[in-house]
């Protein structure tokens, strides 16, 4: 099965939002056939804690017509034929309970569409359906296809009923004219349209030919318990490309990278400093990465600094090309407009969480003058100028999403 140079190499980034339990996790398995909750503690608790990720190809059989011709499968459903591939996508399935905000958040950042999923058997919208539905406005993202699921619970005309909640919900929002597709993932019912819409989707225009940048989604230790310690294979990180393009071979920078030892108040790190040894986008080794899907990458880095996602939140990129390791930045605080949750001026010492390209950081409000902030990290990160920053608050003792900047005037660098 051959795809054209675009194709093999990139996809297109599809994010999963939603309230806790409205099924996205069983809409990333209808779609990819790969359930995504592979971390112990997300099985233990049936509910998705970290980002889950998935590979599919969405293919089309030249014999059907409409949406039954999508799949991704290797059959075709409806005539038994061999379909052809017409595009990559990456799934990352982000968690949609409150307390875990901020790992939605950093997922977000990476992602060129959303899968919108709101359940009808739940009035809508509810808590997390509003602050996700902020993310999107936040982002700017507006490939966004709301999935209506669990309506073979509710009924027809329930579900109808529930279908202008939702476009009353969305209305003067990004995404107010959004499809709203009712689907039945567990039984593949409407799955098809859901692809043909993703499948008709333009690729994001790819910039190759900057200074090549990734963010880490994803690390891990791939040894197995008791392996022989001089046979050990080096870490792997799971990267998603921003521009730029990396090749096997190569030198790689990862910023801030390792953190030292020491009990200073402050933390500290230094880079790691890798060659990549090999890629793969999934379903397939490559030679090179560009921007768009999720790419694993082995690396020289010793395995104890990958395992359980320990890079998670760094940029990678090309031997001293990277942004600088800030630990203070300045940026204009915009509040969210939100019923729920009272005018609170920001003040100083306050905690934030922050979530800025696939970094959840802990970060304390030094100096705040009409929404004009300077804030001080817990533990430095890399980031561009410009990075969108989604701002948490602890407010009535439950951190909450209330506002978003982009960062501005830099201190503190290195």
């Amino acid at each position: 099965m051959q795809l054209d140079d675009i194709t093999k190499h990139s996809a297109l980034n599809i994010g999963t939002l939603g309230h806790i339990d409205h099924g996205k996790t069983s809409l990333t398995r209808a779609i990819t056939n790969t359930w995504t909750d592979r971390h112990s503690e997300s099985i233990k608790r049936n509910m998705t804690i970290k980002l889950g990720y998935a590979d599919a190809i969405i293919k089309k059989c030249e014999k059907c017509e409409g949406a039954s011709a999508y799949t991704t499968l290797d059959k075709c459903t409806g005539c038994e034929g061999t379909p052809k591939p017409v595009m990559r996508i990456s799934m990352l399935d982000a968690p949609g309970h409150e307390t875990l905000m901020a790992t939605a958040i950093a997922g977000s950042s990476v992602i060129d569409a959303i899968l919108f999923v709101i359940a009808a058997n739940e009035p809508a919208p509810m808590p997390q359906t509003r602050e996700h539905l902020m993310i999107i406005n936040i982002l700017g993202i507006k490939n966004v296809i709301i999935v209506q699921t669990k309506i073979d619970i509710v009924g027809r005309e329930a579900a109808l009923a529930h279908e202008a909640q939702i476009r009353k919900f969305i209305k003067g929002s990004i995404i107010e004219n959004a499809p709203i597709i009712p689907v039945m993932p567990n039984l593949g019912v409407n799955v098809d349209v859901v692809l043909e819409m993703i499948a008709k989707m333009q690729l994001p225009k790819r910039d190759l030919e900057s200074d090549p940048i990734m963010y880490v989604v994803r690390s891990f230790d791939v040894n197995k318990p008791g392996a022989d310690a001089t046979k050990l294979s080096g870490g792997v990180i799971g990267c998603a490309v921003v521009k730029g393009r990396f090749k096997i071979g190569e030198e790689i920078e990862i910023r801030p990278g390792m953190r030292l030892g020491g009990k200073s108040k402050k933390e500290t790190y230094e880079p790691i400093i890798t060659i990549i040894k090999s890629m793969t986008n999934g379903t397939e080794q490559i030679e090179d990465a560009i921007p768009g899907g999720l790419i694993g990458i082995s690396t020289e880095v010793d395995p104890t600094f990958t395992k359980t996602d320990g890079l998670v939140g760094n940029m990678v990129g090309h031997t001293g090309k990277l942004p600088a390791v800030i630990s203070e930045f300045s940026m204009k605080y915009i509040k969210l407009k939100r019923d729920d949750i009272p005018e609170q001026h920001m003040q100083e010492n306050e905690p934030l969480i922050m979530g800025m390209g696939t970094a959840t950081v802990l970060g304390y409000v030094k100096k705040s003058k009409k929404d004009n902030l300077t804030i001080e990290l817990k533990h430095p990160i890399s980031a561009e100028r410009g990075t969108k920053v989604a701002i948490m608050r602890n407010i009535g003792h439950r951190w909450r999403l209330t506002g978003y900047g982009q960062l501005g005037a830099q201190q503190g660098s290195k």
